[in-house]
């Protein structure tokens, strides 16, 4: 069974009390009259049973109870102000939810997200991470960037990112790889779409490297770190390696990538633009998506 409290009036004209050393700063801090905040920690000691304060002429003392019962006082008042403060601050952003698939946040939208929000401190940008697909109504989601072909029924649909595969490996193990087919010498790696792989060599002119062999990975993510640690050769989408193809951490031995009908689609109920944070943020990606090759230029 819980402990009923004391009352909050009494708690705080101790605290107050306690903190100045002085039941009159006390009282003008509270905005009260100095007897008010002697009554009200009378009560308190009452309450509770203790002697709380030693009272001299002009002069207040904790007790020993009194130091122990301040100083937790102080620290549990100190924390609601904390907490009042940040709930207050966060009474003026607008949370926007964006969906998109592990890998897509991960190596496309959460590297980029710093500059949005340097750039939009007032809204608080939620990522839902997820493979599934999204239901607007029950998932509480405002805006999604969904891998396919485009076309999901009620909702409107813009192509954001195109879908070029292209064979990416560590700088250690690119000058191995001078033809196609010398993929046949190096493990494969794969994540859930393993047929991709065999498409790409068809289209290379390397049909007789066994595209079955290497390691599967669950997502482009795992793929994409064996890659960069020298496991092997990952076909990734171009869009989600960026970085690091800028950045040297990962070379593309055959740069013209495989393109595709599929792609990255940013998905929306119409109604979705009439709120000016969704606007925003889709203007936003937009924007990222057009400057795809400028990564180390801006």
């Amino acid at each position: 069974m819980n402990q009923p409290l004391p009352a909050l009036a009494s708690l705080r004209a101790f605290e107050a009390a306690a903190r100045h050393v002085s039941v009159k700063r006390a009282a003008e801090e509270l905005n009260v009259t100095p007897g008010a905040v002697s009554l009200q920690v009378r009560e308190l000691e009452a309450s509770l049973g203790v002697q709380l304060f030693v009272r001299e002429p002009r002069q207040l003392r904790l007790t020993p109870p009194g130091e122990d019962y301040f100083a937790s006082l102080r620290t549990a008042f100190r924390l609601m102000r904390e907490a009042t403060v940040a709930v207050m601050a966060q009474a003026h952003l607008t949370v926007v939810t964006i969906s998109c698939t592990p890998s897509f946040a991960t190596q496309w939208l959460v590297p980029r997200l710093g500059r949005f929000e340097a750039e939009h401190a007032d809204l608080d940008v939620r990522i839902s991470a997820s493979n599934r697909l999204t239901d607007f109504g029950r998932d509480g989601v405002d805006i999604a960037i969904r891998h396919g072909f485009g076309r999901y029924d009620g909702l409107t649909s813009e192509r954001l990112v195109d879908d070029h595969l292209v064979p990416v490996c560590s700088p250690i193990l690119a000058p191995t790889l001078k033809v196609a087919a010398d993929l046949g010498h190096v493990a494969l790696l794969h994540d859930e779409h393993r047929h991709d792989w065999r498409l790409w060599l068809e289209a290379a002119g390397a049909p007789g490297v066994d595209s079955s062999r290497g390691t599967v990975f669950t997502d482009c993510n795992g793929a994409i770190e064996a890659a960069k640690a020298g496991h092997g050769v990952a076909l990734a989408r171009r869009s989600l390696v960026e970085r690091e193809l800028v950045d040297g951490s990962l070379i593309a031995p055959f740069p013209a990538g495989l393109a595709s009908d599929l792609a990255y689609h940013l998905v929306y109920p119409a109604a979705a633009l009439d709120r000016p944070a969704i606007a925003t943020i889709r203007a936003w990606l937009r924007t990222e998506a057009d400057h795809q090759g400028e990564w180390n230029q801006r």
